[in-house]
């Protein structure tokens, strides 16, 4: 029905999360409209973004230098330690401004279902995290699901007997809700609000 270049096009585009046919068809229809210094500079900055990018050798952070922005700001509370499962995640924080601690972004959270173990999602580097920077309080901040409470109780394990304060989100996330479409106001409360992991 399309022709070759613009079917691999919506193909591409429905690679992406939460983009479906539909969507994908009409975003490939308005790169279609787009002028050619538009098309170039679109694609230099994909391709920019995936080679100068990188994972923050600390906190597993996006950054384009050795150390991502937070990890480099000396002005922060190093008593406070909040693990998230993404790097979106930090972002949707730091929006809020009410946090001023330091992230450990894990990689993803246990499912042992889907085969994902501690070891799958960087406890280890967590570990020597907390070893080396002794913080006071560690939050959990994953999403509100079973997997998120595998994850949260796993860490509250192995944290036993640190002399740290294990909290986690206060109640009022949506249940399996995604942390990304939380809004500003509910995440700010819900990390004022956190509780100690029982």
């Amino acid at each position: 029905m399309f022709p070759k270049s613009i079917f691999n096009v919506i193909e591409g585009f429905k690679l992406l999360p939460g983009i479906g046919e539909k969507t994908a068809e009409r975003l490939t229809f308005h790169v279609l409209n787009m002028s050619d210094e538009q098309i170039r500079e679109f694609s230099s900055n994909l391709e920019n973004m995936k080679i100068r990018v990188h994972r923050c050798p600390l906190c597993n952070n996006y950054t384009e230098e050795e150390l991502c922005s937070i990890c480099n700001n000396t002005s922060r509370d190093d008593n406070l330690l909040c693990i998230v499962e993404d790097p979106k995640s930090i972002y949707l924080f730091e929006k809020t401004g009410i946090f001023n601690g330091y992230y450990h972004v894990i990689n993803g959270l246990i499912s042992p279902l889907d085969g994902i173990n501690p070891e799958d999602i960087g406890i280890e580097k967590l570990m020597n995290r907390i070893r080396s920077v002794k913080p006071s309080e560690v939050i959990i901040a994953v999403k509100p699901s079973i997997e998120g409470e595998t994850t949260s109780l796993y860490i509250k394990k192995i944290l036993e007997g640190m002399n740290i304060r294990i909290t986690r989100l206060a109640s009022g996330l949506p249940i399996g809700a995604e942390m990304e479409y939380i809004d500003p106001i509910t995440l700010e409360r819900a990390m004022v609000d956190r509780k100690i992991i029982e």
